[in-house]
Order: C-alpha cells, then structure tokens, then sequence
C-alpha cells in the first residue's frame, strides 16, 4: 500500500516542478521576484481574469492590469513576538507592453510595507508603486 501512495506523492510533486512554457515571441513575458528569501510572489490575475500558472505573466501587446499575491513576514514588536504571516495583492498598471520584450516584476517589503516594481529588460524602473494594495490581516 506505501508504494502506491509513494507514487502518487511523487506525481504530484513533479506537477508542481514542470518547466516553464516557451516565451511566446508575439507577447511580452514578466517574470516575478521577490528579493529575500522566505518571501513569495505569485502572478494572481491578467486584467481581471484568475491564472491558472502563478509562476509569470505572458499578456499580449499594449496596456494591461496585472495582480500578484505577495506573501512576507511582518514583525508586531518587541523582542519576544513572533513574526506573522501577511498575504497582500498587489495591483500594477502599464500601458504599453511590447511584443517580444521581457519584463521583470519585483516586489519587497522593506519596512513592512508591500513595494512593487516593474522594469524593463535594461532594469530601466517602469512602475514603481502599486496602484492598488489589498493586505490581510
């Protein structure tokens, strides 16, 4: 019976591995990063639509409204509290992806306060503030 079990845990696994699809040369890619470790960004919605993928965007030329899930640990206070868990959507708005291009999303917390930028492929900044910000707790 483990061996069955075995198997399908490591099915699973592997569908969480799979490679990245191929850039499609009509659409513009934007990868997601987050700077410090323990600290995750996951691509959440394409102009109002949930993905499937959370690993990048690929959206087709012009303007369009991206939502990532930006989850960090935040501090209370003192030296004996615990950090907690905090889960923010962060919402950016270009208007004016090329086809063909790359594109680099980053986010960071640096003092606890959810940050996000956009750059092109020369790391010239883009977006350098969330339009919108949605934090839980």
């Amino acid at each position: 019976m483990r061996q069955p079990m075995m198997l399908i845990a490591l099915t699973a696994l592997g569908a969480c591995a799979s490679p990245l699809p191929p850039a499609d040369p009509k659409q513009a890619w934007i990868e997601l990063y987050t700077m410090t470790p323990g600290r995750v960004i996951m691509a959440d919605r394409l102009d109002g639509q949930r993905l499937d993928d959370g690993r990048f965007f690929q959206v087709s030329p012009g303007k369009h409204e991206l939502v990532v899930r930006f989850d960090y640990e935040i501090y209370a206070g003192g030296t004996m509290t615990q950090p907690r868990d905090r889960t923010c959507y962060l919402t950016v708005r270009y208007d004016d992806f090329k086809a063909g291009q790359r594109y680099r999303l980053e986010a960071r917390a640096p003092v606890m306060e959810p940050q996000v930028l956009l750059y092109d492929a020369s790391r010239k900044v883009l977006v350098n503030e969330p339009s919108d910000v949605f934090c839980i707790p």
